[in-house]
């Protein structure tokens, strides 16, 4: 396999580092594994002949972007932004618009993509996502939607597999993109290449997710929001609640939608849990108490809830 790995210029650093390092380590071991399994080719793609990453790294391109299409995988990393202004930015930038013109150059048949976190910004620029299934940086999911509302976004999945596209969530889930290129080769020596760098299965960001972190612009939302997390405690139902705000419930649970991938039913026990999460560790009160804390008046029903956000996650 020939993975071409895309580095422009303020891209991130250790997402770059950690593609290259666990795809060398596959190549390397491979041999231990299954000598049948071919030689794995990792080469530098970009706009220029040296870029240099948000950690001052500095990496010799080895081919330019023109040679993407001769590559098995191309492999998108983070932009090194952290916020929907700055990624905006950084998608307008020459570097990047080369780059998403290349990505659209790119035969569906001979060539998989592959991109991470604000990486995933730049594949949707090119309309291949449109209708299909994609994950992203958890934090910029609203502004995700807002700019492609065609994307199916799973903002829980650590890394969507849909046909010849391949994505993965923030920052660090480069780690489990890369793993998942080398899974496709052989799990075997997936396998044996996350037990050598002690990488642990992290199947879902939703335990990561913050919520309170998410931006979105939208005022039903946002006050949506603000009443539900005052009132935790209390019975949650979308029509009270609708009305409460003076709007309706199909326009709350549509708005809801938009700028969060959930219902709002899903997003208050999302809340809920994050809530419980928090008291359990930094209070002393018991899972009766927390229970009743978070709106629940049984305690096993936070526990089930509990037990199935583990298993995604």
């Amino acid at each position: 396999m020939r993975i071409g790995l895309i580095a422009i210029d303020g891209c991130f650093g250790s997402a770059v580092a950690s593609v290259i390092d666990i795809v060398r380590v596959a190549d390397g071991a491979r041999g231990d594994v299954d000598p049948r399994i071919d030689p794995i080719e990792l080469a530098i793609l970009g706009p220029k002949r040296r870029v240099t990453t948000t950690a001052s790294m500095t990496l010799s391109v080895d081919h330019p972007l023109s040679e993407s299409g001769e590559f098995d995988v191309v492999v998108v990393p983070a932009l090194g932004t952290l916020t929907a202004a700055a990624t905006n930015d950084a998608l307008q930038s020459r570097d990047a618009r080369s780059v998403i013109a290349s990505l659209g150059r790119l035969d569906d048949a001979t060539t998989r993509i592959a991109a991470a976190c604000t990486g995933v910004f730049a594949v949707a620029e090119t309309g291949r996502m449109h209708h299909r299934r994609a994950t992203t940086s958890w934090f910029l999911g609203p502004e995700f939607l807002k700019r492609y509302p065609t994307v199916a976004l799973d903002l829980d999945t650590m890394v969507v597999v849909d046909g010849n596209l391949v994505t993965a969530g923030a920052a660090f889930a480069h780690i489990d993109l890369a793993l998942s290129l080398v899974r496709s080769i052989s799990p075997d020596l997936a396998q044996h290449v996350a037990k050598l760098l002690i990488i642990d299965e992290r199947p879902s960001q939703a335990a990561f997710v913050a919520y309170e972190h998410l931006r979105h612009e939208d005022p039903i939302v946002v006050e949506f929001e603000r009443f539900v997390r005052a009132r935790l405690d209390e019975p949650f139902n979308v029509a009270f609640v609708a009305q409460s705000l003076g709007t309706s419930r199909r326009t709350l649970e549509r708005r809801v939608r938009a700028a969060l991938n959930l219902t709002p039913l899903g997003f208050v026990q999302r809340l809920r849990i994050e809530r419980a999460r928090h008291l359990s560790a930094t209070t002393d009160l018991t899972s009766a108490e927390i229970a009743l804390r978070v709106g629940y008046a049984n305690a096993e029903t936070l526990r089930s809830l509990l037990r199935r956000e583990r298993r995604r996650s």
